[in-house]
């Protein structure tokens, strides 16, 4: 939970790089790794691209992110803040190898699994939600898949900067006058319940 650029808005969910997340971060890895073994595409950044929308929409469908890991925002999109250590960690141990394919300049750092992942700590809903991502993606570039992580969201946030989960309700459409509406009464109720209290 933390401040964000001096709002009043105290309660956002940025997620940790604690054991946890980063244990459960680590399987869903392998488990997506194992999936799109097949995809000519693959690669780190789709990877990236992958847990960050399929973590964000567990959000918002279930209030709560699949691995509760910290995501930033960099120059080719949102990142979970632990990948790259991670997947030293992972290397290190024998759980994957990263491999160079594509031609230059499209290189595209393929994970390959080397273990079976461990979905034990996962519910049923979060790996048939990162399927239904895997399959959304399949077969699209880097760059097609970034239409769908550059959102408002991103936008938003400064380069380096976490991405609180809560960022997954901006929406990147345009407001209607009915939004502009109901926001007006929503504050207005907001002010009232406010001096109400203070009273």
């Amino acid at each position: 939970m933390s401040r964000v650029r001096g709002h009043e808005w105290q309660d956002l969910t940025f997620g940790s790089d604690d054991q946890e997340s980063r244990e459960r971060l680590r399987e869903l890895i392998l488990f997506i790794a194992e999936r799109c073994q097949d995809d000519p595409r693959f690669g780190a950044t789709k990877l990236a691209k992958i847990l960050y929308r399929a973590d964000f929409m567990s959000f918002a469908r279930y209030g709560e992110p699949i691995t509760g890991t910290e995501y930033q925002k960099l120059p080719k999109g949102p990142v979970p803040t632990a990948v790259a250590a991670l997947r030293h960690e992972m290397m290190k141990n024998g759980e994957i190898v990263m491999t160079k394919e594509g031609y230059s300049p499209y290189l595209r750092d393929r994970v390959i699994p080397l273990r079976e992942a461990n979905l034990d700590k996962f519910k049923a809903r979060d790996i048939a939600l990162v399927d239904g991502v895997i399959r959304m993606f399949y077969g699209a570039t880097a760059a097609e898949v970034s239409e769908f992580t550059h959102d408002r969201a991103w936008e938003a946030a400064e380069l380096y900067e976490r991405i609180p989960y809560e960022a997954v309700f901006v929406s990147d459409e345009e407001l209607t006058e009915h939004d502009i509406a109901v926001a007006h009464e929503m504050i207005a109720e907001y002010e009232e319940y406010e001096r109400a209290k203070n009273k």
